[in-house]
Formats: C-alpha cells, structure tokens, sequence
C-alpha cells in the first residue's frame, strides 16, 4: 500500500471511531489531527474540507459494513438464516464501535441537513434497507416466510429494532437492550413465517 494510501486509511479509521463517538459534525479537522499527532495542514490535504472528510468517512464505514456484515451473510445460506446473519451482523458491528453504529450518530447530524454527507449517508442506508428487504424476498422465496409478507415492511421494523436497540444500548444503558432486542426480532420472525 501507498503510503499516502496507507495514511489516508489511518486517518479513516480514526474518524470512523471518532464518528460513532461524536457524530460527523463532531469530528473536526483540528480534533482528529490532534488525536493522530498530525499537523492540521497534513491531515488537510488528504480531504481537503471538513465535508469531504465526512464524506469518505461514511464510504469507509460503508465499505466495513459491506465486509463485516452483508458479504458473510451474502455468502451463507439464503432465506431466514441470511435474515438471521443480517440481523446479527449488524448487532456485532454496532458493539464494535466505541460509540455503536456511526450511522446512526450520523442520522442524528445530517437529517436535516443538505449536502453531499446528508446524500451518502442517505444513499447507504437505502442500500442496506434493500439489502434487508432483499434478504426478506429470499425468505419467501425459499418457503421460509409467508408469500403474502411485504419485503419493505419486514426491513422497515427489523431496521427499527436496529435502531431501538441502538437507543436503548447507548442511550438508556439498559443491560437488558440485547434481550429485549432478539426477543422482539423473534417476535418478528414469527410473524413473518
């Protein structure tokens, strides 16, 4: 690897566990440089602004999510047990960040807010919902889920339970949040079936 390459992917992994922490808005040029021991103007120039840096923030973590989550599940068993390694991936990659899923605390900066971040960000969370909803048309197709069950409305409550568990977890500490959340996402399998 390069070793602007290789710097590059310093600073990215940086500030995908600064992002999960602090949100995008909450990483600054200053800050990261500071926490890499680098000079303000060396870090620049990898990004060149503050938006560009979120920018290939959110395509770096996509690029993880797609290695850790979706291609292990991609590469098992379709149907309800590729809903499962979804589901779970997702869960595992969440506690692997100091401040759970960076998409999530980036949600939290950007749904109001146009641009170039709010658009990525936008972008790669409609691809994982398709991936989920996809992962739901497989269920069906294999005989595992009901014919009649609506792929989109599967991904929009398992994402939701994503999401509360993320808020429950983080947010209310709650040492139950896992229980809670498999619970739930068991409830919804029934349902789907």
């Amino acid at each position: 690897m390069h070793r602007g390459n290789a710097t590059r992917q310093t600073i990215l992994e940086q500030a995908m566990r600064m992002s999960s922490l602090y949100g995008l808005e909450g990483v600054t040029i200053g800050g990261l440089a500071a926490a890499l021991s680098m000079s303000k103007s060396g870090l620049f120039s990898h990004f060149g602004s503050k938006e560009s840096l979120q920018v290939e923030i959110l395509r770096a973590a996509a690029q993880r999510f797609t290695q850790q989550v979706v291609a292990p599940a991609l590469a098992g068993p379709p149907g309800e047990p590729r809903v499962r390694a979804l589901f779970e991936g997702w869960l595992d990659w969440s506690r692997g960040l100091p401040g759970g899923c960076l998409f999530v605390a980036a949600a939290v900066d950007m749904d109001d807010r146009p641009g170039p971040a709010r658009e990525t960000l936008v972008l790669v969370q409609r691809e994982w919902l398709g991936v989920l909803a996809d992962a739901a048309r497989s269920a069906i197709e294999e005989g595992h889920f009901r014919p009649d069950l609506d792929p989109a409305q599967f991904a929009f409550e398992a994402y939701a339970l994503l999401l509360g568990c993320h808020h429950y977890n983080r947010l209310l500490h709650d040492p139950r949040a896992l229980e809670r959340t498999h619970n739930a996402f068991e409830a919804l399998l029934y349902a789907a079936r």
